[in-house]
């Protein structure tokens, strides 16, 4: 993996995903019909993919030299559901303005 940015930009998502299903479905799961083994399981994914992400901010500071205001912002964008999703196209502006490894 040479170039974190996209990575970081899939993880985003992945991640959001993973977090809308654990609060829309693996939650309801739990304290509505008392299921607690998809709370379990999607928290578990969850829980990586978040570590995941965050390892990839590491990366897009350290290797593509990203601003820390940037990565905040992609972070606490990561903490609320649905604003990875509005986040995403600037993502993808920011990724194409950053010059190419090299």
């Amino acid at each position: 993996m040479d170039d974190p940015l996209p990575w970081l930009r899939r993880a985003s998502l992945i991640e959001a995903v993973s977090y809308l299903v654990l609060l829309g479905i693996a939650m309801p799961l739990k304290y509505v019909w008392g299921e607690p083994l998809a709370v379990r399981v999607f928290g578990m994914v969850h829980g990586v993919l978040f570590l995941v992400l965050v390892w990839l901010l590491v990366k897009a500071y350290f290797d593509r030299g990203w601003p820390v205001r940037r990565l905040l912002l992609v972070f606490v964008a990561s903490l609320v559901p649905i604003w990875p999703f509005l986040l995403d196209r600037h993502v993808r502006q920011w990724i194409a303005a950053t010059p190419a490894a090299g």
